[in-house]
């Protein structure tokens, strides 16, 4: 399968830059016509600051690093299911279900790789692999490849399925602290898994109902569909075996240290790191200032964030929307390739402490 046929390609950011003050729909509109009319300038610019000799090596795939990246997730599942398992029952299960809700987080971060057809070279095992992490965190990779397509192709634009998620920033303090509250309590968690399942919520801004399933090609439409039912088919299916095969003290355990965090720790966890990765920024006009990238080190809260927000290098997101074609342990490279060049100077780069007194600042004013 090809992923540059029309309705399967995850498009380089081209949009030329809007005039100063431009924004709103018409802004909007303007940058999906420049892109159909192939005339971008601002982010070409940034992206020819790389030559093909350098850029070559950094989209090459190891099946053996995202072997090992898988391997960190599994093993981070499994001392926490040990944990669990040699303490039980005992308050020492908090920790467990605390550490198993960073571990899908790290799942789905693998998913979003395989939905980039960048986690390993055979394509039909990127997608069969990227099918089974998705699907123990009840994500249809398959169905999110077709809504991640328009977040990239339309970042930020009136087409962009997740800006209901990070849009509007800063809302408030209290508002974002109830967000949160409500996600770790599992009461918004229907709402993330409709969102993999190919029903984003609407746009607030535009009041536009995304749906991305008609937009994407026959191959891929069906491949989400038949995602879909492997997802639901092994949620029904992962309980039964455990009471089948363990009796209920075995179902309880798979209840708590599987599908309560999943429900709750990893939802306020989800939605922070979008919104540290295009909340609260001021220019929409490029990924350079549109996405942000997090530094991970250098002081406490950094390393906190890559624990908890941002592993397998997914705090390098502005240089991901340039570069969709780099795989995950590429990014670093890729990062200080354009740091050395200077093309970061002026971009959304920040350390995680900095993103945080953003994001959690006062309401913005209506203009």
């Amino acid at each position: 399968m090809d992923e540059q046929r029309a309705g399967e390609e995850f498009r380089n950011d081209l949009r030329p830059l809007q005039a100063a003050g431009e924004s709103g729909p018409a802004a909007a509109a303007s940058s999906v016509a420049s892109v159909s009319a192939g005339a971008g300038s601002g982010n070409a610019q940034a992206r020819r600051a790389l030559n093909a000799q350098e850029l070559a090596p950094l989209t090459q795939l190891s099946a053996t690093r995202s072997l090992l990246a898988v391997a960190q997730t599994a093993g981070l599942i499994a001392a926490a299911a040990l944990l669990a398992i040699v303490t039980w029952p005992s308050p020492w299960l908090l920790l467990s279900v605390v550490l198993m809700g960073i571990a899908q987080h790290g799942l789905f971060i693998l998913a979003h790789e395989a939905a980039h057809y960048r986690l390993l070279p055979n394509r039909g095992l990127n997608d069969a692999l990227g099918r089974v992490i998705g699907m123990a965190g009840g994500v249809s990779m398959c169905t999110y490849r077709v809504t991640h397509r328009l977040h990239h192709n339309n970042l930020y634009t009136e087409y962009d399925p997740d800006t209901a998620i990070h849009g509007g920033y800063p809302r408030g303090r209290w508002y974002l602290c109830k967000k949160l509250a409500q996600d770790l309590l599992g009461l918004n968690a229907w709402k993330t898994f409709a969102y993999f399942f190919g029903a984003p919520a609407i746009n607030a801004t535009t009041n536009r109902e995304i749906r991305p399933l008609d937009d994407t090609s026959p191959e891929l439409r069906a491949a989400a569909r038949a995602d879909r039912w492997a997802v639901l088919a092994f949620h029904l299916a992962a309980p039964l075996a455990a009471l089948a095969f363990g009796g209920w003290q075995a179902l309880l355990m798979y209840a708590v240290l599987w599908m309560l965090p999943l429900v709750t720790v990893l939802q306020p966890i989800l939605r922070l790191r979008a919104i540290c990765e295009h909340g609260a920024v001021t220019d929409l006009r490029s990924p350079l200032t549109a996405a942000r990238s997090n530094n991970t080190a250098g002081g406490l809260a950094n390393w906190l964030g890559r624990a908890v927000l941002f592993p397998h290098h997914v705090n390098y997101h502005l240089e991901h929307h340039l570069y969709p074609a780099v795989p995950h342990y590429h990014l670093p490279r890729l990062h200080r390739l354009l740091r050395d060049k200077e093309v970061l100077q002026g971009a959304e780069v920040r350390d995680i402490a900095s993103t945080l007194n953003l994001i959690f600042a006062p309401r913005k004013p209506h203009a």
